[in-house]
């Protein structure tokens, strides 16, 4: 900071033209004198005048990647604006419709409650019915289930009683050690010829007779 204080002492001249310096302890000060500036109309240094301006060089890779960063980055300013403002806006409307369309809302809620609550009412008595209906149609096919087995049930052992008591018919004329000798009796007296011919319907239509 001294070599600027020391550059922007006044020289000889411009103390002459501003006066003798304020002795020591009078407390007035001295305005330091304001650095010139050229204008846009004067002409440039001599040192200067052939000096031709050249912008910086520039990676094309690292302008590529700076400029796809600042994309992303006005890219997520901007949906970060939207999304506040969308916000903002939707509290201010909220807030709007809750001072002039709290009565008529809160109206709108209670008929809306009383409409859910019949409705709920009106579906648990339709499925408490179908639950009841499904229970009676499944009691019913389980009777008739049943009623079918002991019918079938029924049916097996009459036809195994049938078949005992045919058997025991059957019996009657089996030969047992009992009457071997009837059995053999009555062969020998009433013959019979098993030597016959038959047609397709099963008719006996020819018979070798016995001598």
């Amino acid at each position: 900071m001294l070599p600027a204080l020391r550059r922007c002492r006044p020289g000889p001249a411009l103390g002459v033209a501003l006066g003798p310096s304020p002795a020591p302890g009078s407390g007035l000060l001295r305005a330091a004198p304001a650095r010139g500036r050229k204008t846009r109309h004067d002409p440039p240094a001599k040192s200067k005048a052939s000096r031709v301006k050249l912008p910086p060089p520039v990676d094309p890779e690292e302008l590529l990647v700076v400029t796809e960063r600042y994309r992303l980055h006005r890219l997520v300013l901007g949906a970060l604006r939207a999304e506040f403002r969308a916000e903002v806006l939707q509290k201010k409307r909220e807030a709007l419709l809750a001072r002039e369309d709290s009565a008529e809302l809160t109206e709108e809620h209670r008929r809306l409650m009383a409409w859910n609550e019949a409705e709920n009412a009106r579906q648990r008595a339709r499925r408490e019915e179908r639950i009841r209906r499904e229970e009676e149609e499944r009691k019913r096919q389980k009777l008739q289930a049943a009623e079918n087995r002991a019918r079938m049930m029924e049916a097996f052992l009459k036809e195994k009683e049938k078949e005992v008591l045919q058997l025991q018919e059957e019996a009657k004329t089996f030969i047992t050690p009992e009457n071997l000798d009837a059995r053999i009796a009555e062969c020998l007296d009433n013959p019979r010829s098993y030597n016959f011919a038959i047609d397709k319907d099963g008719r006996i239509v020819r018979r070798t007779v016995l001598a």
